[in-house]
């Protein structure tokens, strides 16, 4: 495992949030441009095209995926260089997630969370959220990407001792 999985559950009215968080030793509106800028985001989820306002529709490929397929994700919210909520759905459900950043002292926090309607996933949904957050740490610092099988089935039991926890 190339680090202890970081991701917190907290329940909520309507489900619960899975949340992750990572820092990064950069301005805010830096950190903003690897999650909102296409050739940014090619490098550490996929590259993605289309109207980019909220309410828009944007195609996002996922390039570390099987088979690099592409995602409708609409824009739920654009509050730059603070606030990007996104939702989609899949074979695999609805995905409704939250990227909220904050900078204090020179050092970006990026609070990533997914509004899940169930838990029942979490166990895989968590370590993939892991990987790719790391991911975005080694395009950002130009480390190694990193093995995804160093992240699942590795942090899966921690994802489902969490939901049984929380």
């Amino acid at each position: 495992m190339s680090r202890p999985p970081t991701g917190e559950l907290f329940r909520t009215g309507t489900g619960s949030d899975l949340v992750l968080t990572r820092s990064f030793r950069a301005s805010v509106e830096d950190v903003w441009e690897s999650l909102t800028e296409p050739e940014s985001t090619a490098r550490w989820f996929g590259p993605w095209e289309g109207d980019a306002a909220p309410g828009g529709t944007i195609k996002v490929q996922m390039v570390f995926e099987d088979e690099k397929p592409w995602l409708d994700m609409r824009i739920d919210a654009c509050e730059p260089p603070r606030r990007l909520a996104l939702s989609a759905s899949d074979e695999y459900g609805t995905w409704r997630l939250e990227m909220l950043l904050s900078e204090a002292d020179g050092v970006t926090r990026l609070r990533f969370v997914q509004h899940l309607d169930t838990e029942e996933e979490i166990g895989e949904v968590g370590p993939g959220w892991e990987y790719y957050l790391d991911l975005l740490v080694a395009a950002r610092d130009g480390s190694p990407a990193p093995d995804f099988d160093a992240y699942y089935p590795a942090m899966k039991p921690y994802y489902v001792e969490l939901a049984a926890r929380a």
